[in-house]
């Protein structure tokens, strides 16, 4: 998808808007959302969304926005009540998706006009000159799956299933004919204080269907995704993952007919939720159909396999790919500044995972599966992200995002309900994030409550975000590892990353510092560079970061730098 996309240097800003408007301080443990509170769509304001777009985000993801699952009463306004026995927290889980067509009550000030509410942020967003992104969930939904907002003479999910067939590419989900679905015994819903009537430890279901992460059984443990169910693709899981695929089964055309009816609705890409766990026949399939319609949706996909990768972005027509378990898991253990993590574990990521590819990868340090930087889980200090999140942003063409939160240093203490104490913003509960309220500042959205460190922190991001969109060599340009060149200088060692990115008009070197002390180096850059970019004699440098400045009188003996501990530089020269 290169070729429709010659910038890839998207921007893109996660937000979960039962989070981010959402200014109840209360956060009690398992607490309803009328002791907690719930973001709305409608708190993303104009000025909340010039603000983000004034960091230099060019997308938003609006996560969690389709009707889920659920353990709060919405049955006044003619939705059918979730059993708790079967939704993870008060809230319920946003990867449990209830109604295709619908979008999730708890987010509207005006529940039977839900949808037009979303409909306005989507036009609110365009306005502000942000493209919208959704999730697209395509492996499982809720096990009270059940559209009631589906257009006229549109078949709902399994409701022309043969049942008594364990498998059949005519059916859209997998069952266990003759077996009643039995709830994971030692599951609480909602905790000791939530008391409902159909909280009970049974879930009518009978078959059995087959659960989201392919358990195969009546009987699946608390520790599987047992509050969904797989559909089913055409692929026959116990006779040897044979996929049935002619003619197309009948969920392929149901699943076009979502995203269809969502792109329409102005919808301008998907983030596709655990996309290798669906065939990727059905990819190559629904991108080139969706984009004879909308020849410019994309399509990201959550992806953990890199020896999948190239079938996903060449075969399955993805534009860009989750790098989780490169670039994510190397910046992970040099942030922590464990023993073993070296610059290397950077170099391989381009150099072999990615290679030929890279930039489509989408980078990032936070999302709502991951660690809170600050968080005592993964750094216990939002500052020392800097340097990781420098490469992030720079390493590379390719997309970077930023969880909401993240750029304020939001830590994500304590235990919220069905999400214990782990480092991670909840997307199971009614919560809110109180770092993060602060910049919200009661709908001002101007920070003023935040501290003074806080703010600088949201400062490094915005002038990094920014560098990375108005710079050309950032947005645009070719990589030069200098790795290999400076690894025996003076001052450096295996927890310092340092390369340079430019075009014929434009070039930066990054340099960043994952020790947690300062360093003094001499970098060098090679001749080959030297005479690509014609550089010679004295040379100076300036920081797009802080301003800071360096300078050399011969390029050809390298140019001194100090770096702080956990630190690095843009330096433009």
């Amino acid at each position: 998808m290169t070729d429709r996309f010659p910038d890839h240097k998207l921007v893109i800003y996660q937000l979960l808007p039962r989070l981010f408007g959402n200014n109840n301080a209360t956060n009690k443990y398992y607490g309803s959302i009328e002791e907690n509170g719930s973001g709305k769509l409608n708190d993303i304001t104009d000025k909340a969304l010039q603000e983000i777009r004034q960091m230099g985000f060019t997308h938003v993801w609006y996560t969690g926005v389709i009707e889920h699952a659920t353990m709060t009463d919405y049955t006044a306004h003619g939705i059918p009540h979730d059993d708790p026995d079967v939704v993870k927290g008060r809230a319920g889980s946003p990867y449990a998706i209830k109604d295709y067509y619908d979008i999730n009550p708890d987010l509207a000030i005006d529940v039977p006009n839900r949808i037009g509410e979303f409909e306005a942020l989507i036009k609110r967003s365009h306005a502000n000159n942000l493209r919208v992104l959704m999730d697209f969930v395509p492996n499982h939904v809720a096990r009270s799956y059940h559209s009631d907002m589906k257009p006229d003479g549109v078949r709902d999910l399994g409701e022309d299933d043969d049942t008594t067939k364990g498998f059949s590419a005519q059916n859209d989900f997998y069952y266990i004919p003759g077996q009643p679905f039995a709830v994971p015994g030692g599951y609480n819903p909602g905790g000791d204080a939530y008391h409902h009537p159909l909280k009970d430890g049974k879930f009518d279901e009978n078959p059995a269907k087959a659960t989201g992460n392919d358990v195969f059984s009546a009987t699946p443990s608390v520790n599987d995704w047992f509050e969904t169910v797989k559909l089913n693709y055409g692929v026959d899981y116990l006779g040897h993952r044979r996929g049935h695929f002619d003619p197309i089964p009948p969920l392929w055309h149901k699943l076009y007919d979502i995203l269809y009816y969502w792109a329409a609705k102005g919808i301008d890409g998907f983030r596709c939720d655990m996309v290798e766990m669906v065939p990727i026949e059905f990819w190559q399939w629904i991108t080139t159909e969706l984009r004879k319609k909308f020849p410019l949706l994309i399509f990201i996909g959550e992806a953990y396999n890199t020896g999948l990768y190239h079938d996903y972005l060449f075969r399955g027509n993805f534009d860009y790919l989750y790098d989780k378990v490169g670039l994510y898991d190397a910046i992970y253990r040099l942030t922590r500044n464990e023993w073993h993590a070296t610059m290397w574990d950077i170099n391989k990521v381009w150099n072999y995972d990615c290679r030929g590819f890279d930039e489509r990868m989408l980078r990032f340090m936070e999302n709502h599966d991951e660690l809170r930087v600050a968080s005592q889980f993964f750094a216990g200090d939002a500052w020392l992200a800097v340097p990781g999140m420098i490469v992030t942003a720079t390493l590379s063409t390719g997309p970077v995002m930023i969880y909401h939160g993240q750029e304020v240093g939001e830590p994500a203490w304590g235990a919220q309900g069905f999400s214990g104490d782990d480092g991670r913003s909840t997307i199971f509960d009614y919560w809110t994030m109180p770092q993060f309220q602060k910049w919200v500042n009661n709908g001002n959205y101007d920070g003023g409550a935040l501290e003074a460190g806080a703010q600088a922190l949201r400062e490094f991001y915005k002038k990094l975000l920014i560098a990375v969109r108005e710079n050309e060599a950032l947005r645009l340009g070719k990589f030069y590892e200098l790795a290999l060149e400076n690894q025996h200088s003076p001052g450096f060692n295996e927890k310092i990353y340092t390369y340079v990115r430019y075009t014929e008009n434009a070039r930066v070197l990054v340099v960043v510092n994952f020790n947690r002390s300062s360093v003094e180096l001499n970098l060098k850059l090679p001749e080959e560079l030297r005479q690509q970019l014609q550089i010679s004699g004295e040379i100076e440098f300036a920081d797009l970061l802080n301003g800071g400045k360096f300078a050399t009188a011969d390029i050809n003996l390298g140019v001194n730098i100090t770096l702080k501990a956990s630190a690095g530089v843009l330096l433009v020269f």
